[in-house]
């Protein structure tokens, strides 16, 4: 299951680098969750070329992600977004306007990291 939601992931943010043949075949196997075979047979080719495709694809995407980095930006920028919308929350309760010092460095991070 877990690399079944990487693979989707990757797909989401590199997929659109693909070759359309390439995304046809990837989407089939991973979002359509298609078998080799039926997608060699929706596509006339060898399963061993479907099964040989996808694990192209999934090296170029993979290298796309260690060279730009997006998810991983994407990931630390939520989970910052995440502290400063309960830093808000919790400063709206208290009252505390102290937190605003830590919603402040929150949101540098953010910008830091972009």
């Amino acid at each position: 299951m877990e690399k079944i939601v990487e693979r989707s992931i990757l797909y989401d943010f590199y997929g659109e680098l693909l070759t359309e043949h390439q995304k046809n075949i990837y989407e089939d196997f991973v979002l359509n969750d298609l078998s080799l075979g039926e997608i060699a047979v929706d596509n006339n080719i060898s399963r061993q070329g479907v099964h040989d495709l996808i694990k192209r694809c999934d090296k170029m995407l993979e290298d796309y992600e260690n060279k730009l980095h997006l998810i991983e930006k994407f990931n630390f920028a939520k989970a910052n977004v995440e502290q400063i919308h309960n830093l808000v929350k919790e400063c709206k309760v208290s009252g505390d306007t102290r937190l605003i010092d830590d919603i402040e460095r929150l949101s540098n991070n953010i910008l830091d990291n972009l």
